[in-house]
């Protein structure tokens, strides 16, 4: 079988186009002529705005980022579309990440694996974000299940927010945490790796520290990285293209914001919801090449 990192390197080649669309669908950010007096009225306004994103980006787009906290908010309706997003992101021939960075030790970290990565599971996904930071036992679960149903994992090692220098830049035993953090991800991964060198278990590493990306993508050539902080929160084309291997491989780039709300901005004025998403979509497309 196929690795699924294999099929997704395949999938940002024929786009030509190493993003991934984040859905971090807050309610403000919907039309404001919906009546949103009710939580059914708001969970089907999200849904409804995300299949017309999702739409309206499947063409030119490898893959979609489903940011669990913007549907948790909703209680279980909200769950529910964070469900239904992820299944018709599918449908469109996307890629699936689930951000929701779970973690946890022995049979919880089991659940939340089968929650997730579990073939029929209500929330599957094709990757899954997770927080390494408990140690390898909070890791193993969700390595194990990856093996079984040929899915990935993107363990959270160098993230993209400034202060997750204060323990992430740490040194111990001569070693960064995030180092340390890389080297548990890398030695998990060993035996998954795919055609093209990389492996199913792969790092969140930030385009905001440019520095450490890079090094990041010397010390560990067959670790691929899924990149947030390009766009909105500071990060360059320049910063996230060190998380590149030569031949443009290795990387996959994360804007939330910058798509979803591109209406917003004064290079798209006048342009509707879903064309100025799409327009940046594309402006970003030809940003990263």
């Amino acid at each position: 079988m196929e690795k699924i990192i294999d099929s997704l390197i395949q999938k940002i080649r024929v786009c030509k186009n190493p993003s991934v669309i984040g859905l971090d669908t807050d309610i403000e950010y919907l039309a404001s002529d919906h009546q949103l007096d009710s939580l059914e009225k708001k969970c089907n306004a999200i849904l409804d705005y995300n299949k017309q994103m999702i739409d309206v980006l499947c063409d030119i787009v490898p893959a979609v980022k489903v940011q669990i906290a913007y549907y948790e908010v909703f209680g279980a309706s909200g769950m529910d579309v964070f469900a239904k997003t992820l299944q018709y992101a599918k449908q469109k021939g996307l890629y699936t990440i689930a951000d929701a960075k779970r973690g946890d030790i022995g049979a919880t970290a089991k659940m939340y694996a089968k929650a997730f990565l579990e073939i029929g599971a209500p929330f599957e996904c094709d990757f899954l974000t997770v927080n390494g930071y408990l140690g390898t036992d909070g890791l193993q679960p969700f390595v194990d299940i990856c093996k079984k149903n040929n899915k990935g994992l993107f363990v959270l090692v160098k993230t993209s927010n400034p202060s997750g220098a204060e323990i992430q830049n740490l040194v111990a035993n001569k070693s960064t945490i995030y180092q340390i953090m890389a080297d548990i991800t890398k030695d998990l991964g060993k035996d998954q790796l795919g055609k093209y060198g990389y492996s199913n278990i792969g790092a969140v590493v930030g385009c905001t520290h440019p520095t450490q990306a890079e090094q990041m993508r010397q010390e560990y050539p067959a670790m691929f990285m899924l990149v947030p902080g390009y766009g909105a929160q500071g990060g360059s084309a320049q910063d996230a293209k060190l998380c590149f291997d030569a031949k443009g491989d290795g990387a996959i780039v994360n804007s939330s914001r910058g798509i979803l709300c591109a209406y917003k901005n004064p290079k798209y004025q006048g342009l509707g919801i879903f064309e100025a998403a799409r327009s940046a979509a594309l402006d970003m497309q030809k940003d990263l090449a």
